[in-house]
């Protein structure tokens, strides 16, 4: 069961739509249609912080912080979230044609990292917020790493993900299937 009573609905504004197209190698494009969406107008005070200081697990993305008024109400329900003792779990979902500049996407991505107890990044999103590192180097991805992390995850698509933690890390291989459609597998 997926509890819903924390939707909120903006009568002066559409919802976001992503588009997402598969090149023939396989990779996936998007699109995306916003600006404004009404996700981007969302302001603190529509919060429902009981619904938010009552999740056991809270889960974020990177995209609500691109403009204010979103991104004050992100920062306040991950604060929120965090006081009531969740567990802080963050995929960043770079979409880098959604951000004014690759700076401002570094320093956004990168502006509530040290929240986090669990981060899921991909090899690609560890190249882009080091400047270029090497996304194999287990030297590069420990420098993301946080002193109150406790596992950052690192998908490899087909190939599996990686894990670190405090005290150890680790890799697990993918499972070989026909894949029809990698988005949202992540």
């Amino acid at each position: 069961n997926v509890n819903s009573s924390g939707m909120r609905f903006d009568p002066g504004a559409r919802t976001a739509l992503a588009f997402v197209t598969l090149r023939s190698d396989g990779e996936r494009e998007f699109m995306f249609y916003r600006n404004p969406s009404a996700d981007m107008l969302l302001h603190e005070s529509e919060l429902d912080l009981d619904l938010i200081t009552k999740a056991k697990i809270f889960h974020y993305g990177s995209i609500s912080l691109i403009t204010d008024p979103c991104r004050s109400a992100h920062i306040a329900a991950v604060k929120a979230a965090k006081e009531a003792g969740a567990v802080l779990s963050y995929d960043p979902n770079l979409r880098l044609p959604l951000w004014p500049s690759a700076d401002s996407a570094r320093e956004g991505i990168l502006s509530i990292w040290e929240t986090a107890d669990v981060i899921k990044i991909s090899e690609e999103e560890i190249s882009f917020l080091t400047k270029g590192e090497d996304p194999y180097d287990d030297a590069v991805v420990r420098k993301l790493y946080h002193p109150n992390l406790k596992l950052l995850l690192v998908t490899e698509g087909s190939e599996g993900c990686r894990y670190y933690t405090n005290n150890f890390s680790g890799r697990v291989k993918g499972l070989k299937v026909d894949a029809v459609d990698t988005t949202g597998a992540g």
